[in-house]
């Protein structure tokens, strides 16, 4: 299927591996131009020899969003070199395992962190994405949030709160009908377990093995987690010409892990 995103310019954030990068390799694949921010270089220089293969434009940005003032120096890079922008993918996050299980022994710093890494970085990078969007009369914002940020009750407060608060941006901008009314769709992508290399699941499976199927066969209905792949797949689909009328949506990618309706 042609997604109709050819020579469209589309910013991953979080690009360089997992999810993110998964989502940039989908974008790629239609033709669409690829940016991509992360905080190591290391794996951006990776990530962009694995693009490479697509035949598209490509920009590949050191970026941390704790720092002051990155996302505006991602976004001027772009408006700099493509002055162009069709597609944001809210990718950067995390801090699902920061902390401490212990609510009132986790400093508030972690707090403050988790919500700035997740939900102000979306804020930040949707803000200069839109005008490049209405002068297009076209756009997509898809943010990556999670189970734990508006379908599913736990994950650590800190985390919950700010992914159900991406979720609330993705509605909240999904009703505003001066950025949808032209052509501009805001919708969310909540995964569940997903299984990235280098990420907690990996130090799980390596811990202690049995313990980790044990919970894999008590927990996920398909006896698996998830793969960025399968994730990516939505992701991709939603920035299509084809998914025009879906906006304000949060979809769940989990393979039932979640239990609410």
């Amino acid at each position: 299927m042609d997604f109709g995103l050819s020579g469209k310019f589309a910013l991953v954030t979080g690009g360089s591996h997992g999810i993110g990068l998964a989502s940039a390799k989908q974008l790629a694949a239609q033709g669409c131009n690829v940016a991509i921010c992360s905080r190591s270089q290391q794996r951006l220089d990776a990530a962009k020899d694995e693009l490479k293969a697509y035949g598209v434009r490509l920009l590949a940005v050191a970026a941390d969003v704790l720092e002051a003032g990155a996302a505006d120096r991602v976004m001027d890079i772009i408006d700099r070199e493509w002055g162009d922008l069709h597609i944001l993918i809210n990718n950067v996050g995390g801090g699902g395992r920061w902390g401490k299980e212990s609510v009132e022994e986790t400093e508030l710093l972690v707090w403050s962190e988790v919500y700035e890494k997740n939900a102000m970085a979306a804020v930040r990078f949707t803000r200069r994405a839109l005008p490049h969007m209405r002068r297009n009369k076209w756009g997509r914002v898809v943010t990556i949030t999670s189970i734990y940020g508006g379908k599913e009750g736990g994950g650590r407060p800190w985390f919950t709160m700010a992914k159900a608060a991406e979720t609330g941006l993705m509605k909240s901008l999904s009703a505003m009908t001066y950025l949808v009314r032209e052509g501009i769709t805001f919708n969310a992508v909540a995964p569940g377990g997903i299984d990235i290399a280098g990420t907690g699941f990996d130090d799980e499976k390596r811990r202690d093995p049995a313990a980790f199927q044990r919970m894999i066969d008590a927990d996920y209905p398909l006896g698996r987690l998830g793969t960025p792949e399968e994730v990516a797949a939505v992701v991709a689909f939603l920035c299509s010409v084809q998914a025009s009328l879906v906006n304000g949506a949060n979809i769940t990618v989990d393979g039932g892990q979640s239990r609410s309706l």
